[in-house]
């Protein structure tokens, strides 16, 4: 599990390719620190185990599925990438619990200056967008962040100064894509009430719109 927070934007030194697979080799510092074979880091929000490490860089092996769900096909040398470390039990929980597995792929429709505020709007998939609420969690290229309003297959989030600085969110144009990744509170609630509905229950007074009005979500 992760926060959201990145710690530090790392740089793709290079990229192998095999048939239908990949292994990044990425430039780092600050996640390298106390990094072991097989710790996780996500990667763009995307969980990837390290397999390899030495002065200054780490290597991870991308599967076939992870390819074709995330925006890490599109990596290049030399491409940035947001870079957070697991949680561990006692660290603060400064952003949303994110589980680094992608939900969908979005990308960046609008960019707008509001005072110090840079307001991004981003079109995401249908499967995304079931779990958006105003005021919600969602994480964006394993940034967790707000959402400040939403339209049908849209959402909007407001970057801080802060923010746009120590993350890849704050140097991507319109047209770019973001890995994105619903908060998990949902998913479970959602397959609770389906769990109750498929067994016929009697009819409960719990529903999505119950616990957003109510501050669960």
């Amino acid at each position: 599990m992760f926060t959201g927070i990145v710690e530090e934007i790392g740089t793709l030194k290079g990229i192998s390719k095999g048939p239908d697979s990949a292994k990044l080799h990425i430039l780092a510092s600050t996640v390298l620190s106390d990094v072991r074979i097989g710790d996780s880091i996500a990667v763009n929000g995307v969980c990837l185990t390290v397999t390899t490490f030495g002065e200054g860089v780490f290597t991870a092996d991308v599967m076939a599925e992870t390819l074709a769900k995330t925006n890490l096909r599109e990596l290049r040398p030399g491409s940035k990438v947001n870079l957070e470390r697991a949680l561990r039990m006692g660290d603060r929980l400064g952003g949303h619990m994110v589980s680094g597995h992608v939900d969908g792929v979005g990308s960046i429709v609008g960019l707008e200056r509001h005072d110090i505020a840079t307001i991004v709007t981003l079109q995401a998939p249908e499967q995304v967008m079931r779990y958006i609420i105003k005021k919600g969690s969602v994480a964006i290229d394993g940034t967790s962040l707000t959402v400040v309003d939403f339209e049908q297959d849209k959402f909007q989030v407001s970057l801080i100064p802060h923010t746009a600085q120590a993350t890849v969110l704050g140097s991507k144009k319109i047209g770019e894509s973001v890995n994105l990744e619903s908060d998990v509170l949902g998913k479970y609630i959602e397959r609770l009430l389906q769990s109750r509905e498929d067994k016929g229950t009697r009819q409960s007074k719990l529903s999505m719109e119950f616990l957003s009005a109510n501050g669960f979500l």
